[in-house]
């Protein structure tokens, strides 16, 4: 069954619970994808990024009553705003500063967006068919569920090449790969990511 972003917000929004829970769960892939970017260039891997996500949930539930958008792209523009917040939060945390740091949230908000931006116009582009690119679901969280069916090694090399935009020398090295074998195993990922995305919405 297609999944209507549309129709879950306007069901969650009647106070259905059960459509709240399938439209936040239907941006874990998404979300995922963009705090492990954030975290990565931040934190090293000193925190998981789905427990930023599973609080990103919590915080959009407790917030859902003021959101007033309609439409896939303004649910996950205020999805990143919220996951900002949080990135915000953790990165505090490590830190050691308890003040909140608005001019740092805006910072990480702008990062996100252009993430998104990057899987939407740059990623997706070069791999979706024109039909899927005229689909109404946004291509950034098609892809981001496309990438999260892939074996850890694709995943990872598609995320450090083009999301993180560092060169194959660099891939290599914190793969602990040959750069020849790091440019293979990217072209077999975006093949396998390419029929991955065959399976999305048309």
């Amino acid at each position: 069954m297609t999944l209507n972003p549309t129709l879950l917000i306007d069901q969650a929004r009647a106070g259905d619970g059960v459509a709240m829970g399938a439209l936040l769960e239907s941006y874990s892939s998404y979300l995922t994808l963009l705090a492990r970017v954030q975290i990565g260039r931040r934190l090293q891997g000193k925190v998981d990024p789905s427990d930023v996500v599973q609080e990103t949930f919590l915080e959009a539930h407790r917030q859902f009553p003021m959101f007033r958008g309609g439409s896939e792209a303004e649910m996950t523009a205020w999805l990143r705003r919220i996951l900002a917040g949080q990135l915000a939060l953790t990165v505090r945390r490590f830190i050691g500063t308890k003040a909140r740091d608005v001019q740092l949230e805006r910072e990480l908000g702008a990062q996100l967006d252009q993430s998104s931006q990057a899987i939407d116009q740059g990623l997706a582009a070069s791999i979706s068919t024109p039909s899927q690119r005229a689909s109404r679901r946004e291509q950034a969280v098609l892809l981001a569920d496309a990438l999260g069916r892939l074996s850890e090694d694709y995943r990872e090399v598609i995320i450090l090449r083009h999301l993180e935009g560092i060169g194959f020398a660099d891939v290599a090295a914190r793969m602990g790969r040959s750069v020849d074998s790091v440019q293979k195993l990217w072209v077999r990922a975006l093949a396998s990511l390419r029929r991955g995305m065959e399976g999305a919405e048309p």
